[in-house]
């Protein structure tokens, strides 16, 4: 009990001096039933400070009653602001600056990039739509117009009354009745036999009958018109056969046109009386009555402005096409009294003639009042039927006007080849600022030489000799008299010249201009995109005349000889191209792939001894040359010497002794089926080279068709024990162990060979293959899903995602495909094969083409192949023949099926046409 009273001691002791009853759960400031009344207010600020001063509590300070300098209050509250007080004030402001300064840069390069986070994050509605914006730039005008009109939608979705009502019985039958099949005739179709069904009163519609007589009604109405129309008086008569032709002539004219006809005369008619000398208004006057259809006031318009106007020849010339063929000379007769000396005159008055005989009669004329005008004399000698009285009037034409280069021109190829060199001659003293004349005397004097067949080459050579003496004396002489054409322009005159069927005259021009401009270091440069702009535009001739100007100047550059036996082989003949590569092994002996080429092309001509006698020589110049060793065995073996391929083998390991020679021989011996042979050569080249990953694939690849796996496979492993890089090692030992029926070894090892060599296409590609084979559908996808994470822009793994996908969404999968690989030539041929698949024919064709674009995508035999096969189910034999034409020019050698097909032993020997029919049939 006592210690009951202890706890409820603090009832008996006094409240503490700041306690209120029931503040520390809210409860004060409200009233009760018991106690109605005002609110018992808290304790006030002096009670609150009087409690905390008891108990030794200091007041709480507040910190934001010193910062405000105005309006001080507490410790400086009855200070004064002195100067003093500024003077620091403004000392803190300053470093608050400076520091501020200092920390400037750093902030806004956060707040800007932090700025720029957000926006990426959380981009403005304006920018989200910037595309479809740009996008509006290309929408035509048509399909502006066709956007439909923003309609009322609102009220559309209205609640509609639901009530309902109860279907009528006569529906209800009626719609019963819809279903039915009658399948029994009445009386009537049967007394008609049951396949005719006669109408009421018995007899049948004749509609041609009803045609006729609608016609003869017709033709009866027209000619009543036409007979009261024309006895009654009127200014009119109707013709019943071609009223509604001429009524098709007439032009309606809406309100608007006509005031706006009627406000444009007007202000012509303001015009022509405010300056009734200017010819251009009374020329517009006239047209706007023309086109009102106002015939009568066009012409009155037009008489005036002649009348007003004599001396313009657009106005006489205007009259006379307002007016008929014989209105028109009477007009023209009189203009010619005005304005004699106007050429455009006399030529419309030539012009109104019918034959050549008036039309002579009014130019000849005009030139006695024009003598001067290269315009007329033209047109003189066009008319003229006979070469010599041609001839006559450029004689006096060029007398008349000696500074006409086209006069000039033109009489000297009316003459002879002797007289015409007098004549051009001639026309060299009166205008020697002409290039063009310089230019027609070196074709004439190619033409000399080149029209007669029996001149022996010696004296051709030398006649054409004359045309470069003509035209680099004729560039000499133009420079004297400051007649400085640029280079481009002569190489504009060198094509011109080959097209009018002057290769040698175009040859002269660039012997002598080719150089000019040209810095002494970009010669090389400048010459070789000279000749490959002239060959892209078609300029056979201009591009072989500046690689052979190239080929004297730099005679050692082995590349320009490439580039000139490249465009003899593309455009030339043989014999152009082998006159162009024995001079490429003279000058440069030391080039192997012109060595190489020659003996080629002379192999293909079928001259296999002559190939043979290139190859010697080129022994003789590069005597360890790889290349030319190996191209002497296949010579040999294509043409049946194997005995003398097997020598020339052995010779070449002996001379050379590279690691390519060691992998042919052993490659020859396996095709020849030599097995035993092919091991020993790979035994020995391996202890010699033992990094060369092809003679590990070889011993393996051998070892694998005597059915002796635990051999292949130990020469597999000691492969990719030496060159881990080696993809092919790879996939070999992988396929292996596949046919040994351990698709488990195979997938360890390709996860092997992906760790050792990352982000490898061909081994993702092998590994879903693998999982594919094996039948795990769902394991290959999950492979395929991995391997394009690590090789997002691979065409191979696209390809096959293409094809894994269920048909309706393989577009739109070869679209992403496109997108993340830049348009690899395995897609390109995919989306090709996606168009074939869906009988889009043309789509298909032009796909197909674009996946042997460039020079590296020509290189995939597949791409053919498929493109081969495409042709023979959906195109003509035309078709197949062009698209093995140019695959056999292409010389693939990639791709998985070529390549399968190309290398087996049974296919050695066989052309590069034989081949892609081959692939074609194997793909699938």
């Amino acid at each position: 009990m006592a210690s009951n009273k202890n706890k409820l001691a603090f009832l008996s002791m006094p409240a503490p001096a700041s306690y209120v009853a029931g503040l520390g759960r809210g409860a004060s400031g409200f009233t009760t039933r018991s106690d109605i009344g005002p609110a018992r207010e808290g304790p006030s600020a002096e009670v609150i400070a009087e409690a905390q001063a008891r108990r030794g509590e200091e007041p709480e300070i507040d910190p934001e009653q010193f910062q405000d300098p105005d309006n001080e209050y507490g410790l400086f509250a009855g200070t004064t602001y002195e100067q003093d007080d500024e003077e620091a004030d403004k000392i803190y402001d300053e470093v608050d600056q400076k520091m501020d300064s200092r920390r400037r840069a750093r902030r806004e390069a956060r707040e800007n990039a932090e700025l720029a986070k957000h926006r990426a994050e959380r981009p403005k509605i304006q920018q989200q739509f910037a595309d479809l914006k740009r996008g509006l730039s290309v929408v035509t005008d048509q399909e502006w117009e066709s956007i439909p009109e923003v309609g009322n939608l609102t009220r559309k979705k209205r609640r509609k009354d639901e009530r309902t009502f109860v279907v009528p019985d006569s529906i209800i039958v009626g719609d019963r009745s819809k279903s039915e099949y009658e399948n029994s005739l009445d009386t009537r179709q049967q007394q008609a036999n049951g396949f005719e069904t006669p109408a009421d009163t018995g007899t049948m519609t004749n509609f041609v009958e009803i045609g006729q007589a609608r016609d003869k009604i017709l033709s009866l109405k027209l000619d009543q018109i036409s007979e009261t129309a024309t006895t009654s008086g009127s200014a009119t008569s109707v013709d019943p056969k071609g009223y509604l032709t001429s009524l098709n002539s007439v032009v309606l004219k809406t309100e608007a046109e006509i005031g706006d006809i009627k406000r444009a005369r007007m202000l012509f008619d303001s015009l022509v009386k405010s300056n009734p000398k200017h010819a251009p208004g009374w020329i517009a006057a006239a047209c706007l009555e023309e086109h009102a259809g106002r015939m009568v006031a066009a012409r009155k318009l037009i008489k005036a402005g002649c009348e007003q106007c004599p001396k313009s020849d657009d106005v006489w010339l205007e009259a006379a096409r307002l007016h008929n063929n014989d209105d028109a000379k009477v007009i023209l007769a009189n203009a010619v009294q005005h304005v004699g000396q106007s050429v455009k005159i006399w030529l419309a008055a030539a012009d109104l003639e019918h034959d050549d005989k008036s039309k002579k009669r009014v130019l000849r004329k005009a030139l006695e009042n024009i003598p001067n005008s290269v315009r007329l004399w033209k047109e003189t000698v066009n008319l003229e039927e006979s070469a010599a009285d041609a001839r006559i009037l450029l004689s006096r034409a060029v007398e008349v006007i000696p500074l006409s280069v086209e006069l000039w021109l033109a009489l000297a190829r009316l003459e002879t080849p002797e007289r015409a060199k007098a004549v051009l001659n001639k026309a060299r003293k009166s205008v020697p600022t002409s290039h063009e004349i310089w230019i027609a005397a070196g074709r004439l004097l190619e033409q000399e030489a080149m029209g007669d067949p029996e001149k022996s080459t010696e004296t051709r050579n030398k006649d054409l000799e004359l045309v470069d003496k003509t035209i680099e004396f004729g560039v000499r002489a133009l420079r004297q008299h400051q007649v400085l054409l640029t280079r481009e322009q002569w190489l504009k005159e060198a094509e011109r010249c080959e097209s009018d069927g002057s290769p040698r005259t175009c040859e002269a021009i660039i012997k002598a201009t080719v150089s000019m401009e040209v810095e002494e270091e970009d010669r090389l440069d400048t010459w070789v995109s000279d000749a490959e702009s002239a060959e892209a535009r078609g300029m056979v001739g201009t591009a072989r005349a500046v690689l052979a100007y190239a080929l004297k100047v730099f005679p050692d550059q082995r590349n320009l000889w490439r580039k000139a036996a490249d465009l003899e082989k593309a455009h030339g003949t043989k014999e152009s191209l082998d006159g162009v590569l024995s001079q490429a092994v003279h000058y440069c002996p030391q080039a192997e792939v012109l060595w190489l080429m020659s003996a080629k092309e002379k192999w293909l001509a079928g001259d296999v001894p002559a190939a043979r006698e290139v190859l010697e020589k080129a022994f003789i110049a590069n005597p360890e040359s790889e290349q030319i060793w190996l191209a002497a065995v296949k010579l040999e073996a294509e043409n049946g010497e194997l005995g003398v391929a097997r020598e020339l083998l052995v010779r070449a390991r002996t001379v050379a002794d590279t690691e390519r020679i060691w992998m042919k021989s052993a490659v020859f011996e396996r095709q020849q089926g030599q097995y035993a042979a092919a091991l020993e050569t790979v035994s020995t080249a391996l202890s010699k080279f033992p990094k060369f990953a092809k003679l590990y694939m070889i011993q393996g690849q051998i070892r694998q068709m005597e059915k002796n796996y635990s051999a292949a496979r130990a020469s597999y492993a000691a492969g990719l024990k030496a060159c881990p890089k080696e993809i092919t090692l790879w996939v070999l030992a992988s396929k292996l162990e596949e046919l040994d029926g351990r698709s488990i070894k195979a997938r360890a090892l390709l996860e092997k060979g992906r760790l050792v060599n990352p982000a490898n296409d061909i081994l993702w590609a092998e590994s879903v293959g693998v999982e594919e084979r094996s039948g795990g559908a769902a394991q290959a996808k999950a492979m395929l899903a991995r391997g394009l994470q690590e090789c997002p822009t691979s065409g191979l793994l696209w390809s096959m995602s293409i094809w894994a996908e269920p048909r309706p969404t393989r577009k739109s999968r070869s679209v992403d495909a496109l997108k993340k690989s830049k348009d690899n030539p395995l897609i390109t041929c995919t989306v090709a094969r996606l168009f074939w698949a869906e009988r889009k024919i043309e789509k298909a064709r032009q796909w197909f083409s674009r996946s042997v674009t460039t020079e590296q995508d020509k290189d995939i035999g597949d791409h053919w192949g498929w493109w081969l096969k495409f042709e023979r189910q959906h195109g003509t034999p035309e078709y197949v023949e062009e698209v093995i034409k140019q695959g056999v020019a292409a010389e693939p050698h990639h791709g998985p099926v070529w390549q399968a097909i190309a290398k087996d032993d049974k296919n050695v020997g066989k052309s590069t046409k034989e081949l892609l029919t081959m692939v074609a049939d194997a793909l699938q």
